[in-house]
């Protein structure tokens, strides 16, 4: 380079330019002639490679270059290095992933792959990994995995080809058959060289992460690795890093242990604990600098985190938990941090506390260390080692840091207090206490989660209504405004503030004053609320109806809809001439069906995963126990899926009951707590009363390559067990759509006219994640489905994902529309019914009189535009239950048209688009109670909807629904 005069000087001339219009005018200048010359047919390689450098300068300078690419495409060809060289340099820094011009690139890489010079093929593959697209992927991951293996390559090669082949995983792990390279790939983690197996162990330890049952042979090599380091000093002087031996491949080869069960071989278990024992010892010596501290600390952490993980009752740990002592109050930082990790991991998983309980003093003094990645990790082991012995003390200690904790901090504190608070309580009072000073202390970082969680646990503690209701009339009473504690105090005292009325200071108006002093300050959300409260009062204290129909009255007329609207209604509501109607709508609300937590939800969302996925879970044993089960379940599919390679059979069906039918909480209280009950908030998937009647599906998902997402919904296997919420989700607007020990489908819909919106709920409950996953929802001329928003590709284990949909009805259809979901790189699929039928599109007409009915009724006239059935009811008649399922089917039914009281008599009006237009509908259904038998009659204009209305119709009568 320093041989191109004319790069030199351009470059002096731009570093001369004083100001920015000056090198804007040079750099014009320069771009112009540089066009010029590639207009030019008979340009030589050294002159191609030479402005093109000038064109990755002004590049790297920040100014945009729209020409010059093929020009440094064609540098790729050449067969000099230099100028090969420039090529794959502009290549890389130009073009991106998503490039068209990528294409023209992929021949010439594959030919350089291919090249039995290996600088050539160095170039190639640090082109791959850094432009990495999915083009790339699928065309060159074969060659760069033949680099890797192949006998004859050197070890430069096989390390950079180890890292591209890691790089293309991590981007589009769905385009590379790594199951099939499993063997070869571990068979490299035993080569000479350290460099080599320090990059296949790299590449192993992402692949053994999303594969664990076909790399599980990375477990025996990566301990004899260990061996070889540590007990056979096998390794060379090159790698010894300040008296440490290649420190980075030792943590590596511990970190991959820990993703496996303990190993039942006990010759393999006597090697592990023999190896741990030495680098616990190793720790004794004084490092002599901060390099030899650092090398060897990481791995002596990391040997801890696996000791924990082998056995956290072992005497091992034990040694550890000392040293952890001495770690946390060290005066390095690095240090420090690595300490509160390892012992917050310890606490999550040994059976006694006592040991890491003697240091409560030192950790909580971390809480106010001068590094917030310390603090954080101060919080993270208080909340692991908090039991009932030390729960009101660390509860005290966190409420007292809030008050001064770093902002960013702070929502996880009030979610782990609230959490602790409960799981630990042994008094309602004690409970309610700290939670209303969370919410006083926290104010704004208090989230949804928090007080929902309140509200539920006090409506389903009839101890706990009282005391709730009077310490909140206190905290209202203060002049300090909390917006989150006002939402709480209107919800309290519109359901429970009759329970305190006669206390001195509690009176009704006491407690109406108390609320709507902080009205005028609140958000129209918690307006809208507290005029909730207001009619409530109304119901429960007669007394003061004046003063709360004259708020109802002043905000009838106020900009906000839901202001005026809740104002409007409350206001006719309290002034009718009877009560009857206002105590029905004010009726107190019944206990919350138990769920889980929310908050733990919430706070498992908060804790990321770098591209090593954590090993152990923050929060008390019972998450790590659950872990530890799904680890010993994948260690028996191991053994059992060799077992059934061995004898060419399949699998036995108790093999796929190994999966749980339920997916516990990752902490669940105490049996000594007190027994307050959980909930869960979540959206949909808990919301619904009938996912308690959807029996679990088989463990197992239904294995199908890729190519099942393009295929029919007649030509795919549907799986067991979605039939119930598919045919309950008819004639709701929500529900659980299918539901195994692998996850939870649930669908929450809308529809106004011919236009629909579905939103599907896919909540993982399995250890591990889904990833990637794939949708198609096939559209066809008379029914359009689109996905809209942001299409999820991952869901983490105990998240949830949501798919949107925009459906459209075009036309009179019968096909039922399906979703096909792939995840786990195409491993697993699973193909569901949509319920989007007719009567979605059906809009309720409920102002019909008589005469208008019947002569509607004879104008359609009888068959073919009517069809009339017997049903024999499977189950006892239930008008009520026949009434809300018909108007959940969208008929408006018309009251005192038909004689007969028992008789039901519906009308609507179905939306099928332009071309289907608009189609009446009208309904009789004359049940017959004694034969338990019913006449089902219904007539429209259109003897195709006719027919499939009745086909609707008749299961669920049949059925009960």
């Amino acid at each position: 380079m320093s041989a191109m005069r004319g790069l030199t000087v351009f470059i002096a001339d731009i570093r001369n330019c004083r100001v920015r219009e000056l090198e804007e005018k040079r750099i014009n200048k320069e771009m112009a002639n540089i066009r010029s010359k590639f207009k030019e047919t008979n340009l030589n390689g050294y002159q191609k490679k030479k402005y093109v450098c000038k064109l990755l300068y002004m590049y790297i300078l920040g100014w945009e270059i729209d020409f010059g690419h093929l020009e440094a495409v064609n540098l790729i060809s050449s067969t000099k290095y230099s100028e090969k060289q420039i090529g794959y340099l502009a290549v890389t820094l130009l073009f991106h992933e998503n490039s068209d011009l990528v294409r023209l690139v992929v021949n010439s890489t594959k030919k350089d792959l291919d090249d039995m010079n290996e600088i050539n093929n160095c170039l190639a593959l640090h082109a791959i990994a850094n432009i990495g697209g999915r083009e790339m992927a699928e065309s060159l991951a074969p060659d760069v995995h033949r680099l890797l293996i192949s006998p004859t390559s050197k070890s430069f090669v096989k390390k950079k080809a180890a890292l591209t082949l890691l790089r293309l995983f991590r981007k589009h792990p769905d385009v590379m058959p790594v199951t099939d390279w499993a063997e070869r790939i571990i068979s490299l983690m035993e080569d000479y060289d350290l460099g080599v197996a320090l990059s296949v162990t790299t590449l192993v330890l992402a692949l053994a992460q999303s594969h664990p049952l076909e790399y599980a042979g990375c477990y025996e090599k990566a301990v004899h690795r260990l061996k070889r380091i540590l007990i056979d000093r096998d390794y060379s002087l090159d790698y010894i890093y300040y008296k440490v031996p290649t420190p980075w491949l030792q943590v590596k080869c511990l970190r991959l242990l820990q993703y496996y069960p303990p190993p039942e071989d006990p010759k393999l278990r006597s090697d592990i604990s023999e190896l741990l024992q030495i680098i616990m010892g190793n720790s004794q010596d004084a490092p002599k600098n901060v390099q030899h501290s650092n090398a060897q600390n990481a791995v002596l952490f990391e040997a801890i985190n696996l000791a924990i993980h082998l056995d956290s009752n072992s005497t091992i740990c034990a040694q550890a938990a000392q040293l952890l002592g001495r770690f946390i109050s060290s005066k390095e930082t690095n240090v420090r941090y690595l300490g509160l990790e390892t012992m917050a991991h310890l606490a999550a998983c040994v059976d006694s506390l006592e040991p890491i309980k003697r240091h409560q003093e030192t950790i909580m003094m971390s809480l106010r260390d001068k590094d917030i990645s310390v603090r954080r990790r101060g919080l993270d082991l208080l909340y692991s080692m908090c039991d009932m012995t030390n729960a009101k003390v660390v509860v005290s200690e966190l409420l007292r840091y809030l008050q001064v904790a770093d902002y960013a901090m702070r929502e996880e504190m009030v979610l782990k207090i609230a959490i602790l608070a409960e799981k630990f309580a042994t008094a309602y009072s004690w409970y309610v206490d700290i939670i209303l000073q969370l919410i006083s202390t926290a104010g704004e970082q208090v989230g949804e989660e928090v007080w929902f969680r309140v509200v539920q646990i006090v409506t389903n503690n009839e101890e706990l209504q009282e005391y709730a209701a009077k310490t909140v009339l206190n905290y209202l009473g203060s002049p300090q405004y909390n917006e989150t504690m006002v939402k709480v105090g209107g919800y309290i005292l519109g359901e429970f503030g009759h329970l305190i009325a006669n206390y001195p200071g509690c009176s009704p108006i006491e407690q109406f004053q108390a609320v709507h002093a902080k009205f005028n300050l609140c958000s129209l959300n918690t307006r809208a609320l507290l005029l909730t409260t207001y009619v409530k009062f109304v119901n429960l204290f007669p007394e003061i109806k004046g003063q709360v129909l004259t708020v109802f009255n002043q905000y009838r007329y106020v900009l906000d809809s839901e202001l005026q609207q809740r104002a409007c209604e409350y206001l006719a509501v309290s002034t009718m001439q009877t009560d009857d109607m206002l105590q029905t709508v004010c009726e107190e609300m019944p206990p919350f069906p138990e769920r889980e937590s929310t908050l733990l939800l919430k706070l498992n969302q908060k804790i990321g995963d770098t591209e090593d996925k954590r090993v152990w879970f923050i929060g008390g044993k019972e998450a790590n126990l659950e872990r530890q089960e799904g680890l010993k379940r994948m260690a028996s599919m191991r053994m059992n899926s060799t077992d059934s390679t061995t004898n060419n059979a399949q699998p036995s069906p108790t093999q796929q009951k190994q999966q749980p039918t339920s997916n516990p909480a990752p902490s669940q209280p105490s049996q000594t707590a007190m027994d307050l009950l959980a909930f869960d908030d979540l959206t949909i998937s808990s919301n619904n009363n009938n996912n308690a009647n959807v029996p679990p599906s088989p463990a197992a998902a239904v294995a199908a390559p890729i190519q099942e997402l393009t295929k029919s919904p007649n030509e795919v296997q549907l799986p067991q067990g979605y039939e119930l919420g598919y045919n309950q989700s008819l004639y709701t607007s929500e529900g659980v759509l299918y539901e195994n020990a692998q996850l939870q489908v649930s669908v929450k819909s809308e529809y106004h006219g011919s236009h629909g919106r579905l939103a599907i709920y896919i909540t993982n409950k399995s250890m591990m994640p889904l990833d990637p996953i794939r949708f198609n929802a096939p559209s066809t001329d008379k029914l359009s489905i689109q996905m809209t928003g942001d299409v999820p590709k991952k869901i983490n284990p105990a998240e949830q994902g949501c798919l949107l949909l925009q459906v459209e009805c075009h036309d009179m259809f019968n096909e039922i529309p399906s979703l096909l979901m792939e995840f786990n790189g195409g491993n697993d699929y699973l193909h569901l019914k949509l319920p989007v039928v007719l009567t979605k599109f059906q809009e309720p007409i409920t102002t019909m009189d008589g005469a208008s009915f019947f002569k509607r009724w004879n104008q359609i006239g009888g068959a073919p535009r009517e069809n009339q059935v017997i049903i024999t009811a499977q189950v006892p008649i239930q008008l009520e239950t026949v009434r809300t399922l018909l108007q959940g089917f969208k008929f408006g039914l018309l009251i005192g048209v038909d004689p007969n009281p028992n008789n039901f008599v519906g009308a609507g009006v179905i939306d099928m688009g332009k071309a289907g237009g608009k189609v009446g509908v009208l309904l009789r259904l004359e049940p017959n109670l004694e034969q338990n038998m019913y006449r089902l009659t219904v007539r429209t204009p259109s003897e195709s909807v006719s027919e499939q209305l009745r086909v609707l119709l008749e299961r669920p009568l049949t059925f009960g629904a």
